[in-house]
């Protein structure tokens, strides 16, 4: 699922050595729940960027979004044959336009819209990466 690209926008998304710890020392999955919410953070500084009338910081916050949505999508395996996967894609295409809809604009309603999608979808990760962990710590104690 996570490549090399993948780790490379990470990279490019967090750069507080910290961050770069619990990124390497991540499940896949939890790498996943990281960048979504990295991106929802990123959309809330932008936001906050916008409102100060920061219009810098504001595309630079909102270009990290979009790299770290474009890290998601790259991350997907198209081969398979599944709808969930197809569907992801095209919302991480959506969520990419809406985006560089929302730096052009200058427009915090946008930006909060991306925001809720990923939000609407991180409890599903997060979940997935709280069973993934206690299958692996089961799957260890034997």
């Amino acid at each position: 699922m996570l490549n090399s690209k993948m780790l490379k926008q990470f990279n490019k998304a967090y750069e507080d050595d910290a961050l770069k710890a619990a990124v390497y020392g991540a499940s896949p999955v939890g790498l996943v729940v990281l960048l979504y919410e990295g991106a929802i953070k990123a959309i809330g500084q932008a936001t906050y960027a916008i409102e100060s009338q920061r219009y810098d910081e504001k595309s630079r916050l909102v270009s990290k979004t979009i790299d770290i949505v474009d890290g998601l999508r790259e991350s997907l395996d198209l081969q398979q044959d599944n709808e969930a996967v197809k569907n992801l894609n095209d919302l991480y295409i959506y969520m990419k336009q809406r985006l560089s809809t929302a730096n052009l604009k200058n427009d915090p309603e946008i930006l909060a819209e991306v925001r809720r999608l990923l939000e609407t979808i991180l409890p599903a990760w997060q979940e997935l990466n709280r069973s993934s962990m206690s299958t692996s710590t089961a799957s260890n104690a034997y």
